[in-house]
């Protein structure tokens, strides 16, 4: 009977351990909290590379879940997304630790954080919604909006939405999200950058079948009426907007353009294997090229030095000191 019990005991605390075992959540290796880097989120076997303004890999984030996207919340938070995984996971950078998930709808196509009112925003493209939340992941309110909303982007109390299977843009109130404008555009439209200086929102695309599109839009911001548009081609699916310039990726022909705010090219140059993001890090251009897994960094509009990353770099992460 004694033995039996010996037994019964040690089955019990095996259980234990495998139960608490399966129960540890992965962590990553961290980055402390003054490091500034550009990290490149991969898509093909998931994974985020963090890199220094040197070109160094700070650390490797490998993941065991399909994500699909990420995005930073503030200084030292990641929130990680899928369009086919049903919640959003959230790491703390500074320890690598998971901080908490929540359960969300299939179909994430996108997230999107404002800082100036700390919320993030989700855009599903199986029930045609965008939903806000706060930083703890709280959901705050929902809208249904245009076929396959995707790339977001905000203006003072405005949050504006590209319906990338739609001929519209939503323009919401970001506190409430009720819908104040819808303006029509281009379908399979994709990439958005807001002008103050000009008032005007540039939007980008890949345009459908066998007419793919070869410029990028520009909108004045009030009213939505197009001012015109500026020949990219082809496909211009990346923008990014600095203090007197806005680079823009085409990925159809692997080039980035740089243009002044009035839509003149002053220069342009073939950078990486099909990119889809654009971004600034320090003095330098950064592109991720998808097909060549690799990060080009640009400076002073000359080729400055490439990174290698992982597999099929899709998204650009930028924490650079305020």
């Amino acid at each position: 009977m004694i033995k039996l019990k010996k037994w019964v005991f040690f089955i019990f605390s095996l259980l234990q351990i495998v139960w608490l075992a399966g129960c540890t959540e992965k962590s990553y290796e961290p980055i402390e909290r003054d490091q500034e880097f550009i990290a490149s989120f991969n898509i093909q076997e998931p994974s985020l590379d963090f890199i220094d303004e040197d070109g160094n890999t700070l650390a490797t984030w490998v993941f065991d879940q399909a994500y699909s996207g990420a995005v930073l919340l503030g200084d030292d938070r990641i929130l990680l997304y899928g369009h086919q995984i049903g919640a959003i996971d959230v790491y703390t950078i500074s320890t690598g630790e998971k901080r908490y998930s929540k359960k969300v709808a299939i179909g994430t196509t996108n997230v999107y954080y404002d800082d100036s009112i700390q919320q993030f925003f989700i855009a599903n493209s199986k029930n045609n919604t965008v939903t806000s939340f706060d930083q703890e992941g709280n959901a705050l309110a929902t809208q249904q909006i245009g076929n396959y909303p995707m790339s977001m982007t905000s203006y003072k109390d405005k949050l504006y939405i590209v319906n990338f299977k739609d001929t519209k843009l939503s323009v919401l109130n970001m506190k409430n999200l009720m819908i104040e404008q819808e303006w029509p555009i281009q379908k399979s439209s994709h990439g958005i950058a807001v002008l103050e200086e000009t008032h005007e929102l540039w939007i980008g695309g890949h345009g459908e079948g066998s007419s793919p599109n070869r410029s990028v839009k520009k909108y004045d911001l009030t009213t939505g009426k197009q001012h015109g548009e500026i020949e990219m081609p082809l496909m211009p699916v990346g923008l990014k907007k600095t203090k007197d310039t806005v680079f823009v990726v085409s990925h159809g022909h692997n080039i980035l353009y740089a243009a002044d705010f009035a839509g003149t090219i002053k220069w342009q140059q073939e950078v990486g294997a099909n990119p889809f993001v654009v971004e600034q890090f320090k003095d330098c251009i950064v592109v991720a090229g998808y097909d060549d897994h690799t990060l080009h960094f640009i400076k002073d509009g000359q080729r400055d030095k490439t990174v290698d990353v992982g597999k099929g770099a899709f998204q650009l992460l930028v924490r650079e000191e305020k």
